[in-house]
């Protein structure tokens, strides 16, 4: 059996997009959105990709609110149920405040009080880059591969039952009924 042709760019399949006011409040807001956005299209709430992708936006909605926050300009949410993952952008409107390229990111040492956020993106995101915007704006983007998406390219092992390939459109499987495996 081979796997199915996969296209060469990935495919937008969804999308949700809010703009938020840069206070800590609309930073927690942004976290049960995308939690509650990811439930709409069939990532189920505790799964492993809705908690890394809940924890991207809590970490990256923080980031603009405490580094990107202009008076009167807000940021913006935007999720994409893209081929085989979720892809997470937090904009904000400091382009001149870039955090580092994902390469140079660096766990703070134990009496550091901050810096763990980027660090926490880097190990969950399968991808990350920072992109420039305009007008003067930044766009923090984050990937999470979708437990399909990783079975297909063989970096997940799969321990029981057996995983059909899925085309673009078709929702996100849910995970193996325990019960359903027994009898």
């Amino acid at each position: 059996m081979t796997a199915p042709p996969t296209p060469p760019h990935p495919v937008t399949v969804r999308t949700f997009v809010q703009r938020l006011s840069p206070t800590p409040r609309a930073a927690r807001l942004a976290r049960h959105l995308a939690l509650n956005q990811l439930h709409t299209w069939g990532i189920p709430y505790g799964s492993d990709a809705s908690d890394s992708v809940a924890a991207i936006v809590a970490e990256l909605a923080a980031n603009a609110v405490a580094h990107g926050r202009v008076p009167g300009r807000d940021f913006e949410l935007r999720l994409a149920l893209v081929t085989g993952s979720v892809r997470v952008e937090v904009t904000d409107t400091r382009a001149e405040r870039r955090p580092p390229a994902p390469d140079a990111v660096r766990m703070p040492g134990p009496l550091e009080a901050d810096g763990r956020g980027l660090a926490l993106v880097d190990a969950l995101a399968d991808r990350w880059e920072v992109l420039d915007r305009e007008p003067p704006a930044k766009t923090v983007r984050a990937e999470v591969d979708l437990p399909i998406h990783r079975v297909l390219r063989g970096t997940l092992q799969v321990g029981h039952g057996v995983c059909s390939p899925c085309t673009d459109t078709d929702p996100v499987p849910p995970k193996p009924n325990a019960a359903a495996a027994g009898s």
